[in-house]
């Protein structure tokens, strides 16, 4: 699609429709690719399940360092589509090229540290957490897997956000399918031993993850040297690219770090209020995933390539109408999801769970995900226009505060302070969202993120590009 809208004297409805129907068809490929990713997931912690109570808790604590590789993954794949939409947009195929090629070489290079760590250290990082001696083992032999295959995971992630810079959503959907249909049968064939294949158990498990990352980086690296996608390697020349990418990743890399590690003292915190809130709460997080995370999560890629690509074609004034209109369609939406969440939540409890206290806590978790996860995935969007124009540093600093500031002082100030019971905990869990989509929201409004965008095209000569 063109990324320019028409002026602002033309019918703004007949533009609006016309930005929806290019979100919907840059979101469907992606939601179809959550969907997958989510059920592979699940086989995961099935097939785990069926070992034993300690291989599951082990998977789970070693899961807590597998966040590392995936945040910086993400970070320089956040930088990677918002320099790879700008570009596209702008018609700067070479410095696209340039720029998607350089994040590929940074991630798998960060990734080398992270596998050698894993593979010597792996039983120690889960003694660090005082886990039990056959946990120790269990997610140590599975955290040293999952960790050799970060320089495979961060080019997986990286290439897939720069496919979806460009446009593109559909070849990483097809490629994703591929990898998470390895990952499950693999889990299930390995991890059980079925057939000819030796019964590796947890050990099993992890290969299964690093085969698949190691399918997803070779395809993508595959399809770079095909004519089927826009993309190609470029040998990497301009280090003022290479400051972008670092300056537009880390950011990004800090929120979902800063998001993880918080929950580390809220969960500690949540458990003063009984075990049983603390597995109602994962509950209602993981029924929240399910029913709107696919659409927070396409919306926000999308929202990144229309802004990004609309920048690069020069036109600031079209960027902020098309985020606005992409905001719109995923208020809706979301809306939509969030009140199925809200009617559905006490069946959708009983499949996770038949205690009566932890489903009387997981419905009322789950209602309070339904409405405050509109929140929270019109944040995801929101900040997926910044994004697009490189700004990563007010998303940041709303999913900080959100998480340190209101969701853990307004927990410890419930449980730990008041003693006003759990009701509390609900609402700081809403205000948390509701503070981070209201400060990114201002920005997109007030700030001048389309200045910044135009600022790092300049610099790295996109706008004088003539491929």
């Amino acid at each position: 699609m063109s990324t320019e809208t028409s002026n602002p004297d033309g019918d703004w409805i007949e533009q609006a429709k016309e930005v929806w129907r290019w979100t919907l068809s840059l979101s469907w490929p992606v939601m179809i690719q959550q969907v997958f990713q989510t059920l592979m997931r699940t086989t995961d912690i099935i097939v785990t399940g069926l070992f034993s109570p300690v291989a599951v808790a082990a998977i789970g604590l070693a899961d807590l360092y597998a966040q590392i590789p995936l945040r910086l993954g993400q970070g320089l794949g956040g930088a990677a589509i918002a320099l790879s939409s700008q570009d596209t947009g702008a018609g700067a195929d070479a410095n696209r090229d340039e720029a998607v090629t350089q994040a590929l070489i940074i991630g798998a290079l960060i990734g080398v540290p992270l596998a050698v760590a894993g593979a010597l250290f792996g039983s120690t990082a889960i003694d660090l957490l005082g886990a039990a001696p056959e946990v120790v083992r269990l997610g140590g032999l599975y955290l040293a897997v999952i960790l050799v295959a970060s320089p495979a995971k961060h080019v997986a992630i990286i290439g897939v956000r720069a496919l979806q810079g460009t446009g593109d959503t559909k070849t990483p959907m097809l490629i994703n399918i591929g990898s998470n249909v390895i990952n499950i049968a693999c889990s299930v064939v390995l991890g059980l031993g079925i057939g000819p294949f030796p019964r590796l158990g947890i050990f099993g498990v992890g290969l299964a993850t690093a085969l698949a990352n190691a399918f997803t980086a070779a395809s993508i690296l595959l399809a770079f040297t095909t004519d089927r996608i826009g993309l190609s390697f470029r040998r990497p020349r301009d280090w003022t690219i290479t400051r972008q990418l670092v300056v537009v990743g880390t950011p990004q890399f800090a929120e979902g770090m800063s998001s993880t590690v918080a929950m580390f003292p809220f969960n500690a915190l949540l458990l003063g209020f009984g075990t049983e809130v603390v597995a109602a709460f994962h509950i209602g997080r993981r029924m929240r995933q399910q029913v709107t995370a696919p659409f927070y999560r396409s919306f926000s890629t999308a929202s990144s390539v229309i802004t990004g690509q609309t920048l690069g074609g020069d036109d600031p004034e079209a960027a902020r109408f098309n985020g606005l209109a992409v905001i719109a369609l995923a208020f809706v939406l979301l809306g939509l999801s969030g009140g199925a969440l809200i009617v559905g939540a006490a069946p959708l409890a009983r499949v996770f769970t038949s205690d009566p206290a932890t489903l009387a806590y997981a419905v009322d978790f789950a209602r309070v995900f339904g409405l405050g996860g509109i929140f929270f995935g019109m944040f995801f969007v929101v900040a997926g226009c910044l994004r697009g124009s490189g700004e990563t540093r007010i998303p940041f600093i709303a999913r900080m505060v959100g998480a340190w500031v209101i969701m853990l002082g307004g927990t410890y100030l419930a449980g730990e302070v008041l003693d006003v019971g759990i009701v509390a905990v609900y609402a700081v869990l809403i205000l948390s969202y509701l503070w981070m989509v209201s400060l990114a929201t201002v920005w997109f409004f007030k700030g001048d993120w389309e200045a910044r965008a135009s600022t790092m095209m300049d610099e790295r000569g996109t706008s004088d590009s003539d491929s």
